[in-house]
């Protein structure tokens, strides 16, 4: 197969997505984090980038990716996607090191407060490193695919030791055009208590960001752990297209 390429829009290019990235609402974003483990970061990406992703999943080369994981073979859902190989694909990989320096004090504030002794440094580039030096070499951003009756089951992407207690997923498909059904979901599992349900409403582009594993919540005693996992409801209709950006490697 032939490559697809990228575009590189002017608001992306010549290093600009750290710029592009400092332009979000980080203020908003963190305080939807605190108080609820998940944050709409609106229009990360344009439909053209959003497009030449999702295209990418049929038509890269082989060696754009490392592996594809169907669904419905591990009880994990039904659909299907594909890990990145290394050297990911630039807007993947500007992505991932331009949204990190953002999420890593949320990520220590976080551990405070959970009493994890564990800290981020301010650059992605250091936490691969320390990831890398674990064993943990594998990429983990991934491509995802859905059609008509697909689902992703609740679950955590843990990997290995060191894990990045936050990670992004962007919408690459227009829902009500390219498809129906198919939400984004959270459940929150507080202890002693019935877990809680959250439906997310993405538009193509909009990216959310949520816990990997659990979150601190304030209670009357003290902050305290809950448990998070995220899954996709039933595809109704169409195709849906998904980036997962996931901050730490696979053992």
């Amino acid at each position: 197969m032939s490559a697809v390429a990228l575009p590189t829009p002017a608001t992306a290019a010549d290093g600009a997505w750290p710029q592009r990235a400092a332009a979000l609402d980080w203020h908003a974003a963190t305080e939807a984090l605190h108080q609820q483990g998940n944050a709409v970061l609106p229009h990360l990406l344009c439909a053209t980038e959003c497009a030449a992703l999702a295209r990418l999943y049929g038509h890269a080369g082989e060696t754009t990716f490392r592996s594809r994981v169907v669904m419905q073979r591990h009880g994990f859902g039904q659909g299907e996607y594909r890990y990145f190989s290394y050297p990911l694909p630039d807007v993947v990989a500007s992505l991932r090191e331009a949204l990190y320096p953002h999420l890593a004090p949320i990520a220590n504030q976080w551990n405070t407060a959970m009493g994890i002794d564990v800290r981020y440094p301010a650059r992605h580039a250091d936490f691969m490193a320390r990831c890398h030096a674990a064993g943990q070499v594998r990429p983990t951003p991934l491509l995802l695919q859905y059609a008509a009756g697909d689902y992703n089951c609740l679950h955590q992407d843990l990997y290995g030791e060191h894990v990045f207690p936050l990670q992004v997923a962007v919408l690459l498909s227009e829902p009500g055009d390219d498809f129906t059904g198919g939400e984004f979901v959270l459940t929150e599992q507080r202890p002693r208590m019935q877990s809680r349900a959250e439906v997310v409403p993405l538009q193509r582009g909009d990216a959310v960001v949520f816990a990997v594993h659990h979150r601190p919540v304030q209670g009357t005693r003290g902050p305290y752990r809950v448990q998070m996992r995220h899954g996709v409801s039933r595809l109704r209709s169409g195709q849906r297209h998904t980036l997962g950006i996931i901050f730490h490697d696979a053992e």
